[in-house]
């Protein structure tokens, strides 16, 4: 069944414990937005990897991995990102990995312009990883950026890069920030393609032939639904679309081709970076912090921490089609005696069940909770759905009738043996 696999929350939902999970009976695991802004975390036979432009499906063997056009991929990180895989027993090759020609490439100097605009936005920060993802995409709908393409023709991509090296110099002066030689960034760029270009390639033929050959598509999604340039709390965004219509512009392949649509979210909600964050809970923020848990995989950043929220979830299920609903973490809240679920905002006096476009609507918001008891006892070693104790199968019955949505996968702890299917 042709799955993608999307982000409900703000990101840092576990979806790449999810797409490794449902690898095993895939075929090719497709990646179609973002960059090495994303950070996915799988856990197997006690090994950690963590993952940022590779597809959480090059952990198996025999399936076909695949970057495709929608995502904006940085060349030194990405062989610096296949090193570290490979130096953990990972083999990757041209036939695990392909990137799309049509992908456009992350430059040096477009982190530093990241960082730039950080700076010109003073008290109004996006909060930004600073991985140039943003002037990258900038560069593509500008129709002035480079793609994988492009760099087999070299005095082409040279005069390019000169030309904006030149414009960025004059941004990053203003803000003393480190500026760049345009020669030395087209031979740090080259040098990374070289090592690249066995796996580049026209990803869309092959996509569509293992379509009409009735083989398993995975589409693996970064971010979260919070975090789409259309669909998210802006402008605290990301500059790609995070929601399951990304997974078709960003790879090639119709809508039609699409069979389900797996939503994953937290047992309760995080986000990382600025915004608005109607639940966050100073309390709960601690208690997970204490645990050594929820702490960035990309920038290692705090995340913050809030009760469950209903009202982002169920616009967020809305706007992607989701058939099922992958809930993870749910080992995160085993001590609570009792629990929180938004499950509406009241703004101004007037309750909402769906989230303002509005963007000072937010400050305004005062959320409505409706209480759960806890089940206050360990549930990482269950292995079956039926095995979660009483109150935890509440807590999940009520989560999906506020969503619209049933559950679909249970996540009890990070390794990929701790994922329950409901």
């Amino acid at each position: 069944m042709n799955t993608i696999i999307t982000g409900l929350q703000w990101g840092d939902e576990g979806k790449g414990k999810i797409v490794d999970f449902l690898t095993e009976s895939a075929d090719l695991v497709i990646r179609s937005q973002g960059g090495n802004n994303a950070g996915h975390t799988v856990i197997t036979k006690g090994v950690k990897y963590v993952l940022h432009l590779l597809p959480s499906g090059i952990l198996w063997e025999h399936k076909l991995n695949v970057i495709g056009n929608g995502v904006v991929i940085d060349p030194g990180g990405l062989v610096e990102e296949i090193q570290r895989i490979e130096s953990l027993g990972i083999v990757i090759t041209p036939a695990n990995l392909l990137i799309s020609d049509r992908a456009h490439v992350v430059l040096p100097f477009h982190k530093e312009l990241d960082a730039a605009r950080e700076a010109a936005l003073g008290s109004h920060q996006i909060g930004t990883t600073k991985r140039g993802i943003g002037p990258t995409y900038a560069d593509k709908i500008n129709r002035c950026g480079l793609r994988m393409a492009d760099f087999n023709e070299r005095t082409f991509v040279t005069d390019r890069i000169t030309h904006r090296v030149a414009e960025a110099n004059e941004i990053l002066a203003r803000y003393a920030l480190p500026t760049f030689d345009a020669a030395t960034v087209c031979g740090e760029v080259f040098t990374a393609f070289e090592r690249l270009r066995p796996h580049v390639a026209n990803t869309i033929p092959v996509l569509h032939a293992a379509w009409k050959a009735k083989q398993t598509l995975l589409f693996e999604g970064a971010q979260g639904t919070l975090l789409d340039v259309d669909f998210g709390t802006y402008p605290f965004v990301t500059s790609s679309n995070t929601t399951a219509g990304g997974a078709c512009t960003g790879s090639g392949l119709p809508p039609l081709a699409i069979e389900r649509v797996i939503g994953v979210c937290k047992a309760y909600t995080t986000r990382v970076g600025a915004g608005p964050f109607p639940t966050g809970d100073a309390g709960l923020s601690d208690y997970l912090h204490g645990l050594g848990r929820e702490f960035g995989a990309t920038t290692g950043r705090p995340r913050g921490c809030g009760w469950l929220d209903t009202v982002l979830l169920r616009f967020a299920c809305m706007v992607n089609g989701v058939t099922g609903l992958a809930v993870t973490n749910l080992d995160g809240l085993d001590a609570y005696d009792t629990l929180q679920i938004c499950t509406g905002y009241d703004i101004d006096g007037t309750l909402h069940t769906l989230p303002p476009a509005e963007r000072h609507a937010w400050s305004r918001i005062v959320p409505v909770y409706e209480t759960l008891p806890g089940w206050q006892c360990d549930t990482t070693a269950c292995t079956r759905y039926p095995d979660l104790p009483a109150a935890a199968q509440r807590y999940l019955a009520r989560f999906a009738a506020l969503c619209g949505t049933p559950i679909a996968f249970v996540g009890v702890g990070p390794d990929r043996a701790q994922t329950l299917t409901a």
